[in-house]
Formats: C-alpha cells, sequence, structure tokens
C-alpha cells in the first residue's frame, strides 16, 4: 500500500518536472523524487522483516536494506539541492548504481537469498505482459485518430492491424527466450538478467507512447513529420528487439548465425519502415511494415530457431551431469 502511495506522488510530479525543463530553469523533480523515496523506504522495511525473521540470512537482508537506504540519501539531497538537468542525472545515475550493487553483494558473498528462478521469471514476464498493454492503448489511440478524421478507411483497418501486430509479436519474442530455465541452473546469471529486464519493459512502454504519437501525429496535434512518427515507434522496437537477442545469447552463452541473421533482417525491416515513411507512404501503411520487423524473429523461431535452443539447453544439461560426476569421483 506504501509504495503504491509513493507511486501515485511519483506520477503526480512528473508534469511539474518536464515543466520545469520547458522553461529551461533548474530540474524541480523534488515531487517526482519524493514519490521514488515513499517505494523504497518502504522496501527497506521489508528487508528489516526478513533480516529479523530469517536469522540464517540476517546478512544478506541487512546488505539489501543498507544499499538502498544508501541510495535514498543521495534522492533526499536532489529534493533539497537545485540541480542542473545534467548534475540531476548524472548524481540520478550514480545512485542507481549503488542501488544495482546491493542485490550482487548480497547474492554473491553475503549467502544469497533463496528466491525461485520460475517465480521470478514470472513475476518479470506478468510485468511485461502489463508494459504491452500500453501498445494495446497506443494502438486504440493511433485507431481513433484516423477514425475521427476519415472514418472506417483503409489506413483505419492498416492501423489497427499494425499495432495490434507490432504488440502481439513482441509479446510473442519475449516469450521465446528460455528464462526460467537458464536461471535455475545458472543463478549468477540473475543480475544482468533483471537488469536488462528493466531496459526491455522500458522499451515496451517506448514503443506504446511512440503509437501514441503516432496517433498525434494522425489527429493533426503533433507538428512532426511522418518520418518521426514512425521513428518514434520503429526506434524503441529495435531497441526491444536487440536487447533480447542480447540476453538470449548472454543466457545460453552461444550467438549462431540464425539469431545475427534474424537480428539483421529484423533491423532491415524495421529500417524498410522509415524509408517508406520518408518517400511519402502513409503512416498505416508504414506500421504496417513495422510490424513484420518481430514476425521474422517469430517465423525464423518456429522454422529452426526452437531446434537449437532445445539443443542448447540440452548441452548446458550434459555439461552438469559430467560436472557432477568429475566433483563426485
Amino acid at each position: 500500500m506504501v509504495q503504491m502511495i509513493g507511486v501515485l506522488v511519483l506520477a503526480t510530479g512528473l508534469p511539474r518536472m518536464f515543466a520545469s525543463i520547458e522553461r529551461g530553469q533548474h530540474l524541480d523533480n523534488s515531487v517526482m523524487v519524493l514519490g521514488y523515496v515513499i517505494m523504497r523506504v518502504a522496501l527497506v522495511f521489508q528487508w528489516l522483516r526478513a533480516a529479523k525473521q530469517d536469522p540464517g540470512r540476517r546478512r544478506a537482508s541487512l546488505t539489501y536494506a543498507a544499499t538502498v537506504s544508501a541510495a535514498q540519501v543521495g534522492w533526499v539531497v536532489q529534493i533539497v539541492v537545485a540541480f542542473s538537468t545534467l548534475g540531476a542525472v548524472v548524481l540520478g545515475c550514480f545512485l542507481a548504481l549503488i542501488e544495482l550493487t546491493g542485490p550482487v553483494i548480497a547474492e554473491r558473498k553475503d549467502g544469497g537469498t533463496p528466491w525461485h528462478a520460475h517465480h521470478i521469471a514470472e513475476r518479470h514476464s506478468l510485468f511485461a505482459i502489463i508494459a504491452l498493454g500500453e501498445g494495446v492503448v497506443g494502438t486504440v489511440a493511433a485507431l481513433s485518430a484516423v477514425v475521427d478524421q476519415h472514418g472506417w478507411t483503409l489506413d483505419a483497418a492498416l492501423v489497427g492491424i499494425a499495432g495490434t501486430g507490432l504488440t502481439f509479436g513482441m509479446w510473442w519474442i519475449y516469450f521465446l527466450m528460455p528464462s526460467a530455465q537458464i536461471l535455475d541452473r545458472h543463478r549468477n546469471r540473475a543480475a544482468v538478467w533483471s537488469g536488462v529486464q528493466m531496459l526491455i519493459v522500458t522499451s515496451i512502454v517506448a514503443t506504446g507512447a511512440g503509437l501514441h504519437l503516432a496517433a498525434y501525429f494522425l489527429e493533426g496535434r503533433a507538428k512532426i513529420s511522418a518520418v518521426a512518427a514512425v521513428l518514434s515507434v520503429a526506434v524503441p522496437a529495435l531497441i526491444f528487439l536487440g536487447l533480447l537477442h542480447a540476453l538470449y545469447a548472454y543466457l545460453v552463452r552461444r550467438l549462431r548465425a540464425l539469431d545475427a541473421w534474424l537480428l539483421i533482417t529484423s533491423s532491415a525491416v524495421a529500417m524498410l519502415a522509415v524509408i517508406a515513411a520518408w518517400l511519402g507512404v502513409s503512416v498505416g501503411a508504414c506500421l504496417v511494415i513495422l510490424m513484420l520487423a518481430p514476425a521474422v524473429t517469430v517465423v525464423g523461431y518456429e522454422v529452426l530457431g526452437y531446434r537449437h535452443q532445445a539443443a542448447a539447453l540440452a548441452d548446458e544439461s550434459r555439461f552438469e551431469i559430467s560436472e557432477s560426476d568429475s566433483l563426485g569421483r
């Protein structure tokens, strides 16, 4: 409940922060940061509860509580002191690094916590699904913009198909990754995996925001070019694809030619959508082209990729068995 209150405070501070950037004054992010601090202080109390109720893992729990608390001191400084935008970003990155260091120390040097790999993977996947909902909302906004302006036309149908197809293509690709299986066998890869998960969710939300911006363009409310409207969707979608391919290679510890070709081809399709917008093709048609970018990876995986993944997981199992036998002897 306290964390949700923090979210509400953070959300109310966002317009104020962007208004200060627009005016060119010092960065006024005090309300937004206050909301974040409220969220994290609630987490500190949870770790203190864990330290009390699980003596065997007290040290790891206190490490989590200490690093989160130390970072909040820095965030409170941001509330009190007026920073420039650049100064606030630099300090924010440093404080984020402190918070990300805590799990590494706690899990690797202080005994760790008994987290369940399949449960953690499922929690992150549900968060990704919630973020993908932003893509559906963006599609509705874009579709409504076309219908309000021109009624039900071919462009309206194209926008609806493109937004929905892009969102579900990203959903399909996300669940191709064998996160739970790998993390169950290699718990030391969780730190990188969870960090990249935050970036993946960010790219998903940014894609939905891009669809919103495309809707504003179709309504005539956004004073940008068609190329910029398509780029607002294509860039985060490409980042999403790149992050997933990179994380997949990190988890299975191998990069096959097929994976490289799928990423290159998907990127080429996305760039084709941007070129089409530059050549004067309608934004709706360009979004349909962009929709095919994740579809390339989906088809490639269903035809050949799943066999490579199965072989990689089988190799991991054989390596673990041979390693166990060696240790036994």
